[in-house]
């Protein structure tokens, strides 16, 4: 009964039926003691109260009296009981006649039966306001995106384009400069491969439609395997890795595949930002029920105005690079999709000595 506005309307006006009754009786019996006493008293009283009573019997006289009186009370207590609904009619229409902000909130006394009502009504335009500020938000962030991929994907098919136009028409002097041409082509089609397929991945994140693998494995000895598969480029790169564990065995459950992608991300951007550092090391430990992976490089540090937006889609700290030196610009951002989906958390601290990626899991007990 506790928002059951229909019952406590019938029961308060069956209540301002009863109290309006007492009121005209009360009423009609202080009228006829009054017109007694002044009767008695003031000759003016006396004789219009024999002329009324000439007019009209007593019985229809005091009778038609407290009718009225009955009447002009019940309105009075309904009155009082209604206008809260009035003015939140009023306050209802006017949000809809777009005169207040959706954010406006209908002000009832909590005492008043409508104040539940008018509780849910502002819990309604609130949710109502939330969710025109989020479809106003999906909206920028979908103009945003293509935005960005016209431009990530405009700039290596320009060059692609270029390039195929030079071998079609003939210019060029010989088949070293041709290969060079056909060279140039093939890593701008390959790195325009890498644009896509981040995007494949990451609009399926965002859209739950990419489910995990679920296995159980060794996160020590992928990482130990991560390393080595990284071991060319970090030469070529002039650096050195070490992995550094306390143990020789963690065991998580998840799906290694979309894992490694994260750690390969972390350890790429390791070799392409902190060549500087000379060297890159991997920590991984257990605490408190969960797996912790640090990815630490010793370059330069990322700005603090960098760091709350890391993991946003298209984010780039260094903004002077191209597209591709500086990556697609959504790897951080799938990587923060899949720890997520695993029910982990991705962080990353930079200060002059040193940049870390932390990533925590939960393990297997």
């Amino acid at each position: 009964m506790k928002d059951n506005i229909a019952l406590k309307l019938v029961f308060r006006s069956i209540l301002n039926l009863i109290v309006s009754a007492s009121l005209a009786f009360i009423t009609v019996f202080f009228f006829i003691f009054a017109g007694m006493y002044l009767v008695d008293r003031i000759s003016v009283v006396r004789d219009i109260s024999r002329n009324l009573i000439s007019i009209f019997t007593e019985a229809i006289l005091f009778g038609g009296t407290g009718i009225v009186l009955f009447f002009l009370y019940f309105f009075m207590l309904q009155w009082q009981m209604f206008r809260n609904l009035s003015q939140m009619n009023q306050t209802v229409r006017g949000i809809a006649e777009g005169r207040y902000e959706l954010d406006y909130q209908i002000e009832v006394s909590k005492s008043s039966l409508f104040s539940p009502m008018a509780s849910n009504i502002n819990n309604l335009v609130g949710r109502l306001h939330h969710a025109l500020d989020d479809e106003r938000k999906a909206e920028q962030t979908k103009n945003e995106l293509i935005t960005n991929v016209s431009h990530d994907l405009r700039t290596p098919l320009t060059s692609v384009l270029g390039y195929l136009g030079l071998i079609e028409q003939d210019r060029y002097r010989d088949e070293v400069e041709l290969r060079h041409y056909v060279q140039i082509a093939y890593d701008k089609s390959q790195r325009l491969n890498v644009l896509i397929n981040d995007l494949f991945e990451y609009t399926r994140m965002r859209h739950d439609t990419s489910g995990l693998k679920l296995t159980t494995f060794n996160l020590i000895e992928m990482l130990g395997q991560l390393l080595v598969q990284f071991r060319l480029p970090l030469q070529e790169a002039g650096m050195q890795s070490r992995l550094v564990s306390d143990k020789a065995s963690v065991m998580l459950e998840g799906d290694p595949a979309k894992l490694v992608r994260v750690f390969e991300n972390l350890i790429s951007n390791a070799i392409n930002y902190g060549k500087e550092g000379k060297q890159i090391i991997v920590k991984a430990s257990a605490e408190d029920g969960a797996a912790i992976v640090e990815v630490i490089n010793f370059g330069e540090p990322i700005s603090s105005v960098d760091l709350p937006y890391l993991f946003d889609r298209f984010y780039r700290v260094d903004k002077s690079r191209t597209q591709w030196a500086g990556g697609s610009g959504l790897g951080l951002a799938i990587a923060k999709g899949i720890i997520q989906k695993h029910g982990g958390m991705i962080s990353v601290s930079s200060d002059l000595e040193q940049t870390s990626f932390r990533v925590a899991l939960p393990i297997i007990h």
